[in-house]
């Protein structure tokens, strides 16, 4: 029996060294065995692959779609930061062109006038038919009076008409009317030839947008394009103010005299900011 077991082993011993040199030699091809073993084996792989590779690849595609979506949402906050100071550097940029404006113009005007400007923001417009004007956050406290008049740096808005504390009213120039019972006419004048023109604002054609001047004299050397300032007369609007460009000049009723159309320099469309013009001397003679 031992002798059995030992021819046994041996010959196992054999067949093991005889297999292991058999697969060390340089062989062309493999064995059937050998290629069942390996066939099998890379089916099973596949299965195993396949789905592993799907999950893994599913993990990094949520990887991804979280960088993505961080990616996106700074992006967003970019832009919108973006948009943002471009609309602040667009408001800031606006705002500084229009202060030098306002700037030049009070400084160009002091120069010529004794004035004094007193920059005031429009809180509302009142569109009633009837009764047409603008409310101003200046008021008596901040020096203001009726009758004063206001403007912006392209030409003449109107005259205070009332007064708070706080606040005042301002009646636009638009709504001059001689039959009116409140009605103060603008006495005006060419800019350039001050002593040779004269004339006086009327009426104000809403359908044509228009102010008619009259009372012009029929050797008044007046053109079409002169520039209509106010001439000071009466007291009540200071000298100086632009009011716009004569467009036409025709006889007039009459035909003793002149009349003449003119386009106002102001634009009554979104008005934000006008000036107020106090004038020293009346101020003295009215304390």
């Amino acid at each position: 029996m031992r002798n059995k077991r030992m021819f046994m082993l041996m010959i196992g011993f054999i067949l093991f060294i005889a297999v292991i040199g058999f697969s060390l030699s340089d062989r062309k091809e493999l064995t059937w065995p050998e290629k069942f073993l390996k066939d099998t084996a890379g089916f099973v792989q596949q299965w195993f692959y396949k789905p592993a590779g799907y999950i893994a690849g599913f993990f990094e595609d949520i990887g991804d779609l979280r960088l993505l979506y961080e990616e996106n949402k700074q992006l967003r906050l970019t832009a919108a930061a973006y948009s943002r100071e471009k609309i602040e550097y667009n408001f800031i940029k606006k705002e500084n062109e229009r202060l030098k404006e306002a700037l030049s113009f009070t400084e160009r005007q002091k120069q010529m006038y004794n004035y004094n400007y007193l920059i005031a923001q429009v809180i509302s417009v009142s569109n009633d038919a009837n009764n047409r004007s603008l409310t101003i956050n200046l008021g008596s406290e901040n020096g203001v009076r009726p009758n004063m008049a206001v403007t912006t740096i392209k030409g003449l808005i109107g005259l205070v008409s009332s007064v708070t504390p706080f606040t005042s009213t301002v009646t636009p120039i638009t709504e001059l009317d001689e039959s009116s019972p409140t009605f103060n006419s603008i006495a005006v004048t060419i800019l350039g030839r001050e002593d040779e023109s004269f004339g006086i604002l009327s009426s104000y054609n809403k359908e044509t947008s228009r102010i008619l001047m009259t009372k012009i004299d029929e050797d008044d050397k007046m053109a079409v394009q002169d520039t209509v300032i106010t001439s000071g007369l009466g007291n009540v609007y200071p000298r100086g103010l632009v009011v716009g460009t004569v467009e036409s000049k025709q006889v007039g009723d009459f035909g003793l005299t002149l009349t003449a159309s003119v386009e106002l320099a102001a634009s009554f469309d979104h008005l934000t900011e006008v000036f107020v013009v106090q004038v020293p001397e009346l101020e003295e003679a009215e304390q």
